[in-house]
């Protein structure tokens, strides 16, 4: 190989950081999908806690350890905004996201009349899901951005 020419096998940077970031994603949104899942079988089936506000719990407390985990692992490189604007666009974007898992959640439960744990469980792995990829794209564009070029 010549000097100057990049290995058509080795990744270029941008391509390096794509990478680390969404393992850092999934690393931190793989744990937080199991806090998530554990918190709400353990309230809906075991405290009897409604469904839908079941949910809203395991969000809540899941929200608190995704923000941590992305802003230290996922995108710990990147330079940090002012104090609250990451957070409130954080805050924003979960919001949202939860909007959608209730609404998947109250769809199941109330629109389909299903009471069961397991076709309830199947509908909150959809929301996460769904939930997951719009928040990959906003995290990573607007909550983290990166540094503009120089």
């Amino acid at each position: 190989m010549r000097h100057g020419e990049r290995s058509v096998l080795r990744p270029s940077g941008a391509w390096r950081r794509l990478a680390r970031e969404l393992s850092g994603f999934g690393l931190v949104g793989g744990t937080c999908f199991v806090l998530d899942l554990l918190l709400f079988q353990l309230l809906y089936a075991h405290a009897g806690v409604e469904a839908v506000a079941a949910k809203a719990l395991s969000t809540v407390v899941t929200t608190a350890v995704a923000f941590t985990g992305h802003r230290l692992i996922t995108y710990g490189g990147r330079p940090r905004s002012a104090p609250g604007r990451g957070f409130a666009l954080f805050a924003l974007t979960n919001g949202t996201t939860l909007l959608l898992g209730l609404s998947i959640i109250g769809f199941v439960r109330h629109g389909l009349n299903q009471q069961d744990a397991l076709v309830l469980q199947v509908a909150n792995v959809v929301s996460i899901a769904a939930g997951t990829a719009i928040r990959f794209v906003v995290y990573r564009r607007w909550v983290f951005p990166a540094a503009p070029p120089a």
